[in-house]
C-alpha cells in the first residue's frame, strides 16, 4: 500500500494545489461548481468531503482522488470560506501551522493569501461592510514578539522551559553580560528584607566564580549532614548568604552547579540549579467565578472540576514549598492565598467567609473578595458569562487584601479560566510580578464559529468580553500551563484550544490576525493528577470506606424516586456504565444517554448510572444545564429506559464519590466520559487510579491519557453508535475471556502512576515559576512594549465591552445564623501574617483539637470528608449582621426603658 501523500517542508500548498487540481480537473471542476452553488457559506471539512463525494459518485474513481495529494489537501482543510466565484481554504497541514490559499471555481485557478485576506473572504460571509471598513480594528499582537525566540517544529510544542533554558544557555556562555543579569538577579533574592544567596561582596561574576572554589573546598571534608550554621558565619565572611542548602553535602552539591553553570552553561543543569534558589515563597492562585469552597459545592452553578483541581493543587504545592524551603536551610513560612469570590447568599456554604484554611495544609488559605457595584456589594451568585462587569474592581480589591496579608508581594500569581487569568494579568502588570495561565476550558473551541457569529451569541453568553479577555491573558503572561499537547495544538485532524485563538475575526468589532503564537516557548505541559488518599484503587480492600456502603447500596439500588436520584436498576447483576460530570452541552451525558437507548445490544448487557446536575430545571440558574435536563427527562421517555437507567443528583462529597467509583468497580463496570471537548479530564484520571476501565473522548485530554486499547478506550463523541458498539463490544469479551476486565482495570492504574501524579505536577510548576521569573528580566523590554499595547487594547476595548454586559440586581440579603466564637489558633499557626478581618466577616479558623478529632475520624472511615460548614462553629457575621443585632439590642433597651418609665411615672 502506498504511504499517505504529504508535502515537504519546502513545499507551499499554493505551489503544489494547482497540479493536483489540475489532476483530476472534470471531478474538480463539478466539485467547486456545488461548493459555490448555495452562495456565501462557510464549509466545515466535512461540508467539503460530503460535496466530493456527491460530485464523485464512482467509489474508485473518488478514492483515487482522494488518496492523492488533492485529497490530502482537503483533509488537512479546516474550513473554507465561499464567496463566489472564489472559494478561500484555511489549511492546516501540521499542528500550528496555517496556509491560505484562494480557487477560482470558474478556471480553478489558485492563488495564495495571507491571513488578513482570508479573514476578509470569512468575514463577507457575516458581515460585508465590515470586511470591506478599511477602519475595522485589527489586532496582531505578534508584531511585539518579533524579537522574541520561536519553537520550530510542531512536536517541540509545549516544551517551553526546556527550550527557555537552552536559549538561557547559550547566552550565558556567549555572553559575559547575560552573566551579569544573573548575578544581578541573585543579588536581587531576599525574603522580607534579608538578604540570600549571595551579598555585595560578591557584585562581580569573576568575584563570584572565585569564592564558589573556595567554599566548595572549605567545606569538601566536612560530614555530609553538617548544618549550616556551623559555617554560616565564614560563608557570610567570603559573601554568602543562607539559602543554598541544610546541610554541607547540599551546599557543596548547589555550589558545584553553580560553577558548572557558570563556566560551561548546561540547559539541564541550569533547570536543576533553578529549582533549588530560594525564589518562591508566596503563592496567589486566582478563581472568582461559581461557589469555591471545600464542601457542599460541587454541582453548583459553575463549580466542577477546577475547584478539585485547584485544591489537589495547593496542597500539592504547599508540600513541595515546605521540602524545597527545608532543603535551603532556611526557616520561611511559605503562603498561599486562592483568591476567589465572597458571595453573601452563599446557599448553606462558606462561600461567604472572607478567609478560610485549607484543609491538609499548614499556610494555605481561601480569600474571598466581594463583587462590587457602584452602590453596594453584590450578595448574589453570577453565571461566568455575566462577570465580566465586577472584575476591574475585584482586581483592584484582591491586590490591596493580598498585599496587606502577605506584607508584600507574591512571588508567583496563577490565574484560572478567563476571569482568573483577567485578574491575575491585571494584578501581575500592576506589581511587576511572574505570572501563570491555566485555562481549562476555552469557550471559543467549544461553540463552532463563536467568533463569527459573536453578534448571535453575545446577549447568552458574551463572548465578546471572553474572546478578549483570553487574549490579553494569553499575551500577559509568562507561562501558560497546560494539562495536554492537544489542549494547546489539537491533534492532527483538530486545531487545539490555544490554536484557535492564533488568528480569527469578530466582524463588527474586531480582527485578530494574530492572537497567540502556539510556537511561544511559554507553553508547558504539566498534567494534574488524582488525590490517592481519595481515589485509590477498589482491590485495596484495607483502605476502603466500607461507612459508606449503606448509603451507596440505597444511592444505586433504591427503588423509590427521591431528591437525590430518579429511575432504578432492575437487573443488579449487571455490571454498570457510569459517568459524572457537570450537565451542560459539552459535558454531553444527554449524548451518553441516548447512545444507550439506542443500542440494545449494550442494554441488554449493561446498566447506566449518570451523576450530572439536578432533576428539576426550576432549581437550576444555569441557561445550559436547564436545556439538559429537560432533554435528559425527553431522552428517558422516548427510549423507556426505566430499569435500567439511575439518574443521581450531582455529588459534592469526594470522599463518597472515591468509594462510588471502587463500588462501580466491584460490579466489573466501566466509566465513561462523552465529552464533546475535554481540555483535561480530572474524572478520568480518577476512574483509573480507582480501577475502572475507561472510556473517553478523543477530542482533547484524554486522548492522551489514555493509550487506546491498552490502558482504556478512546471513544468518537460525534459517532454514537461506533461509540456504544465499542462499549459493548468490550463487555462481550469480557464475557469470553474472564481476565480481560482485570488486564485493562491493572494497566489503566499503571498508566496513573507513571505520569499524572500532584508531586510531579508541583514540581514542574515551580520549576517553571522560577525559571519564567529569571527569563521575563532578561527580556524586560520587548515584555514593557508588549504590556503598553495590551494595557491599551484592555483600556480601549475590553472595559467598553465589559460595560455593556448588565449588571445584576441586588437579591435581598438572606439573614446568616449565629454561633458562640470558639478559640482561633492564633496568627502564626495559620501562616497568614495579618488575618484582620473587615466589620463585615469574622475569620474562621478551627482550632487545633478539631482537626486533631476530624483526622481520626478520617483515619478510622467514620466521617471520611472536611467538615461541612454546619459541623464548624463560628459562621460569617456579614456586616448587615451585625447592624440587624446592634439595632434589635438597641430596640430592646428602648423597650425596656420605656416600660419603666411608664411604671414609675
Amino acid at each position: 500500500m502506498s504511504s499517505s501523500p504529504s508535502l515537504k517542508r519546502s513545499d507551499t500548498i499554493a505551489d503544489t494545489m494547482p497540479d493536483a487540481l489540475r489532476q483530476s480537473r472534470y471531478y474538480m471542476k463539478k466539485c467547486f461548481s456545488r461548493f459555490v452553488a448555495k452562495g456565501k457559506r462557510l464549509m466545515k471539512r466535512h461540508h467539503l468531503m460530503d460535496e466530493v463525494k456527491k460530485s464523485i459518485e464512482d467509489k474508485i474513481e473518488r478514492g483515487k482522488v482522494l488518496e492523492g495529494l488533492l485529497g490530502y489537501i482537503l483533509s488537512s482543510t479546516q474550513e473554507a470560506a465561499v464567496v463566489p466565484p472564489n472559494v478561500a481554504f484555511a489549511v492546516r497541514p501540521n499542528p500550528g501551522s496555517w496556509e491560505y490559499v484562494k480557487v477560482n471555481s470558474e478556471d480553478l485557478t489558485v492563488d495564495g493569501i495571507n491571513v488578513l485576506e482570508y479573514l476578509k473572504f470569512k468575514e463577507t460571509i457575516f458581515d460585508q461592510d465590515w470586511a470591506k471598513d478599511e477602519n475595522a480594528l485589527q489586532l496582531d499582537f505578534g508584531a511585539m514578539d518579533f524579537s522574541s525566540p520561536r519553537l520550530t517544529l510542531s512536536s517541540s510544542i509545549g516544551n517551553g522551559v526546556n527550550y527557555v533554558s537552552k536559549f538561557m544557555s547559550t547566552r550565558l556562555s556567549a555572553n559575559s553580560e547575560k552573566a551579569k543579569q544573573f548575578l544581578d538577579y541573585l543579588l536581587a533574592l531576599n525574603h522580607r528584607g534579608e538578604q540570600l544567596m549571595i551579598n555585595d561582596t560578591l557584585d562581580t561574576v569573576d568575584k563570584l566564580q572565585a569564592a564558589l572554589i573556595v567554599a566548595e573546598v572549605s567545606i569538601s571534608d566536612l560530614p555530609k549532614d553538617t548544618p549550616y550554621q556551623e559555617f554560616q558565619q565564614r560563608f557570610k565572611e567570603w559573601g554568602f548568604e543562607k539559602g543554598w542548602g541544610n546541610t554541607a553535602d547540599r551546599v557543596r552539591e548547589t555550589m558545584r552547579l553553580f560553577s558548572e553553570v557558570l563556566q560551561a552553561p548546561d540547559a539541564a543543569k541550569l533547570q536543576v540549579l533553578f529549582s533549588r534558589l530560594p525564589n518562591m515563597f508566596n503563592v496567589v492562585i486566582f478563581s472568582p467565578h461559581g461557589y469555591f469552597g471545600q464542601a457542599d459545592v460541587l454541582g453548583l452553578p459553575d463549580t466542577g472540576g477546577q475547584v478539585v483541581y485547584i485544591l489537589d493543587q495547593v496542597r500539592a504545592l504547599e508540600e513541595e514549598l515546605l521540602l524545597r524551603i527545608k532543603q535551603q536551610g532556611l526557616s520561611v513560612k511559605p503562603q498561599i492565598l486562592v483568591v476567589t469570590r465572597l458571595i453573601p447568599n452563599s446557599k448553606g456554604t462558606k462561600c461567604n467567609q472572607e478567609l478560610e484554611p485549607i484543609y491538609d495544609t499548614k499556610h494555605s488559605h481561601i480569600l474571598r473578595i466581594p463583587f462590587k457595584t457602584e452602590q453596594a456589594i453584590l450578595p448574589q451568585w453570577v453565571s461566568r458569562f455575566d462577570i465580566y462587569p465586577y472584575l476591574g474592581r475585584f482586581a483592584q480589591d484582591a491586590t490591596a487584601k493580598i498585599l496587606d496579608l502577605m506584607e508584600g508581594k507574591p512571588d508567583l500569581i496563577i490565574g484560572n479560566y478567563s476571569d482568573g487569568n483577567l485578574v491575575a494579568s491585571l494584578m501581575a502588570s500592576k506589581l511587576g510580578i511572574t505570572q501563570a495561565t491555566i485555562a481549562h476550558a476555552l469557550e471559543k473551541s467549544k461553540y463552532e464559529d463563536s467568533d463569527a457569529k459573536w453578534k448571535e451569541l453575545d446577549p447568552k453568553y458574551h463572548f465578546s468580553c471572553q474572546f478578549t479577555a483570553d487574549l490579553i491573558a494569553m499575551n500577559q503572561t509568562d507561562f501558560i500551563i497546560t494539562s495536554t499537547y492537544q489542549e494547546i495544538a489539537g491533534s492532527k485532524d483538530r486545531p487545539g484550544q490555544y490554536e484557535s485563538h492564533t488568528t480569527f475575526t469578530m466582524p463588527g468589532l474586531c480582527r485578530v490576525v494574530s492572537g497567540i503564537n502556539v510556537f511561544d516557548p511559554k507553553f508547558n505541559i504539566a498534567a494534574p493528577g488524582a488525590d490517592q488518599s481519595v481515589y485509590f484503587p477498589y482491590t485495596e480492600k484495607q483502605k476502603r470506606l466500607t461507612s459508606f456502603h449503606p448509603d451507596i447500596e440505597e444511592l444505586l439500588y433504591s427503588k423509590e424516586d427521591n431528591s437525590e436520584h430518579i429511575g432504578y436498576l432492575a437487573d443488579r447483576k449487571k455490571p454498570i456504565i457510569f459517568s459524572m460530570a457537570r450537565l451542560d452541552t459539552v459535558k454531553n451525558i444527554t449524548g451518553l444517554t441516548e447512545w444507550y437507548g439506542k443500542n440494545k445490544r449494550l442494554r441488554n448487557m449493561v446498566n447506566l448510572l449518570v451523576v450530572a446536575g439536578f432533576f428539576d430545571p426550576s432549581k437550576s440558574h444555569d441557561r445550559e444545564e436547564i436545556a439538559e435536563i429537560k432533554k435528559m427527562h425527553t431522552l428517558i421517555e422516548k427510549y423507556q429506559l426505566q430499569g435500567q437507567f439511575r439518574w443521581i443528583a450531582a455529588q459534592t462529597d469526594r470522599y463518597r464519590n472515591g468509594e462510588l467509583y471502587r463500588c462501580i468497580a466491584d460490579t466489573k463496570g466501566a466509566f465513561v466520559q462523552p465529552a464533546l471537548y475535554e481540555a483535561f479530564g480530572l474524572t478520568v484520571i480518577e476512574a483509573m487510579n480507582c480501577g475502572l476501565p475507561t472510556f473517553a473522548t478523543n477530542q482533547g485530554g484524554p486522548a492522551e491519557i489514555i493509550i487506546d486499547g491498552v490502558s482504556g478506550f478512546h471513544i468518537d463523541p460525534n459517532n454514537g453508535d461506533e461509540s456504544s458498539n465499542k462499549i459493548a463490544d468490550f463487555f462481550e469479551k469480557c464475557k469470553t475471556d474472564a481476565g480481560y476486565w482485570n488486564q485493562m482495570s491493572a494497566a489503566g492504574r499503571q498508566r496513573i502512576y507513571e505520569c499524572y501524579t500532584w508531586k510531579i505536577y508541583a514540581n514542574k510548576v515551580l520549576n517553571m515559576g522560577s525559571i519564567y521569573g529569571f527569563w521575563r528580566q532578561i527580556n524586560k523590554e520587548p515584555k514593557v512594549a508588549k504590556q503598553r499595547y495590551i494595557q491599551m487594547f484592555y483600556s480601549l476595548l475590553f472595559r467598553k465591552l465589559a460595560s455593556n454586559v448588565p449588571i445584576k440586581v441586588p437579591e435581598p440579603l438572606q439573614s446568616a445564623q449565629t454561633a458562640p466564637v470558639e478559640s482561633e489558633q492564633p496568627a502564626a499557626a495559620t501562616g497568614i501574617a495579618k488575618p484582620q478581618p473587615p466589620a463585615s466577616a469574622v475569620i474562621d479558623k478551627p482550632n487545633q483539637q478539631e482537626k486533631t478529632t476530624q483526622q481520626k475520624k478520617r483515619e478510622e472511615g467514620s466521617e471520611l470528608k472536611p467538615p461541612s460548614s454546619q459541623q464548624i462553629r463560628n459562621p460569617v457575621r456579614d456586616l448587615w449582621t451585625q447592624w440587624g443585632i446592634t439595632i434589635g439590642f438597641l430596640f430592646i433597651i428602648y423597650y425596656l426603658l420605656k416600660r419603666l418609665y411608664c411604671m414609675f411615672m
